[in-house]
């Protein structure tokens, strides 16, 4: 039988993982009796944590809101797990939570067991980090840090990968760097059966794994692995190539919009700003956050677009709503 402290670390594992445990269920995956379990249970509550119970008999036991977080008891794939998100959200991405997820992900990685600490480290060292705009496909935890082990270790990686129009190829790949954009990983390597760096989407990655051959790193050619990502996303082209002057100054507008187009100054407090987009909503919303003046140049279904919302707009701005309120229409007063 677990001694005590092991059994009540299981015991608290368990309550995490179900929002109600009946108490002969739970004493019966502990191997303890009914007795021993009303023991632990009260050895939670003074360790802080608020378990509540439900008499009866069918009574059992849940953890309830405390007035405090106590620590928590995360299995391997859920410290991985954590420790990727804690990095994302530490690239700044949410406004006002990335020195507290720098400080959360140090506190993770410090109390984490080698083998685990060796992934986490492994993906730390390999990750650039970059912000981009919008979402993006989830990626397998296991394959991110497949890959970011490979990187570290200068391993040669196989994998089967999904191109843009749907053709799947297996691919031998050098691997140099992860890159997270916003939510979207890549993987940044040169590609053995082409000759020539390539970037590749970790979402269309199949079954990512080492080959055991070690090679020494070659010189990336351009200034860092983001800055190739991003290169080789503005060369991939959009249904819709935006190009707009604004009457702003170009170091406004590119510190608003500089991470989803490019940014050039056209004369003073006057720039050119360029996107490839797969919806035109998107600029839309861009431009009219500016708060500034702007001429469209092309293409002219952005120009009719901006007529649509503008006609909503004005609507929603001049509608008549001295009318009855919801829900009195239709009644009359004697």
């Amino acid at each position: 039988m677990a001694n005590t402290s092991s059994r009540t670390l299981q015991l608290l594992s368990l309550l995490q993982t179900h929002r109600y445990w009946p108490g002969g269920e739970l004493a019966d995956r502990l191997g303890v009796s009914v007795r021993t379990l009303r023991r632990d249970v009260d050895r939670l509550r003074e360790l802080g944590y608020p378990v509540r119970a439900h008499r009866g008999v069918d009574g059992g036991y849940q953890l309830a809101p405390g007035a405090a977080l106590p620590p928590l008891v995360v299995d391997d794939e859920e410290a991985v797990a954590l420790a990727v998100g804690l990095q994302t959200a530490a690239q700044g991405a949410v406004a006002g939570i990335a020195e507290a997820s720098i400080r959360a992900f140090a506190k993770v990685v410090q109390v984490m067991p080698t083998r685990l600490r060796h992934r986490v480290d492994a993906l730390r060292a390999v990750t650039v980090p970059a912000v981009w705009g919008g979402g993006g496909p989830t990626v397998e935890a296991t394959a991110l840090t497949a890959v970011a082990q490979a990187c570290r270790d200068s391993e040669r990686l196989r994998f089967g990968y999904t191109a843009r129009a749907g053709e799947r190829t297996d691919r031998q790949v050098e691997p140099h760097r992860l890159v997270a954009l916003g939510r979207r990983w890549y993987l940044v390597g040169f590609d053995l059966d082409r000759q020539g760096w390539r970037s590749f989407r970790l979402d269309r990655l199949a079954d990512p794994r080492g080959t055991g051959a070690r090679f020494r790193p070659r010189e990336l050619p351009a200034e860092d692995a983001a800055a190739f990502v991003r290169a080789g996303i503005e060369n991939i082209p959009g249904p819709y190539q935006i190009e707009v002057l604004v009457h702003a100054p170009a170091d406004r507008v590119r510190a608003e919009v500089d991470r989803w187009g490019t940014v050039d100054e056209v004369g003073p407090g006057r720039c050119r700003l360029r996107m490839s987009v797969e919806s035109l909503d998107w600029p839309i919303m861009a431009l009219g956050a500016l708060g500034a003046e702007f001429e469209v140049v092309s293409p002219p279904e952005l120009t009719a677009q901006i007529g649509e919302w503008a006609d909503r707009f004005h609507r929603a701005a001049t509608e008549d709503r001295s009318g009855p309120e919801p829900g009195q229409e239709g009644t009359t007063t004697g």
